[in-house]
């Protein structure tokens, strides 16, 4: 009898645990419109049109999850070959308030592929890492994938999906 209330009371306990884990998971689906604010570039003058670009962008967060509905600053740099490739990576700092801020670490792979209209389609597509937080961030964690594409010739749309957990 006590070796069966000793197997009950395990498994009821591994599965509040599982439960709890499970409660505090959420998913994050948002986007970010970023619009530059400063910004330093270095072009190759080898005829590649090879461009590197240091930027920082603001905007703001709308969707759902944790991070939706905060202030977003990007610090990037944009390793670049138009019609080839590229390598941009950087963090975004997402701040709800001077006392809750989260800070992401991201990377994407920029592709080229062949447009409709003949023109190099450019395809920004990468992960997203949630690598330390203050406040309501603080101890989250978490992951997902990025995609990063040009809503004008400056602004660009950051969107993000996956899940954290954790927190506080």
């Amino acid at each position: 009898m006590i070796k069966k209330s000793k197997t009950a009371i395990i498994l009821l306990g591994i599965a509040l645990s599982v439960g709890v884990g499970r409660a505090t998971a959420a998913e994050i689906d948002i986007k970010a419109v970023m619009v530059p604010k400063e910004q330093i570039r270095l072009d190759f003058a080898d005829g590649t049109r090879h461009f590197v670009l240091a930027v920082r962008r603001e905007g703001r967060s709308e969707g759902s999850g944790p991070l939706a509905g905060a202030a977003v600053t990007e610090y990037g740099w944009h390793d670049i070959v138009p019609g080839v490739g590229g390598d941009p990576r950087g963090y975004l700092v997402f701040t709800a308030s001077k006392d809750d801020v989260a800070y992401v670490k991201w990377q994407v792979r920029a592709v080229f592929v062949p447009g409709p209209d003949g023109k190099p389609k450019l395809l920004d597509n990468g992960f997203w890492e949630l690598v330390g937080g203050t406040g309501k961030f603080k101890g989250l964690k978490g992951a997902g994938t990025l995609h990063i594409k040009a809503v004008s010739p400056t602004d660009r749309e950051f969107t993000l999906t996956g899940e954290v957990a954790g927190g506080g």
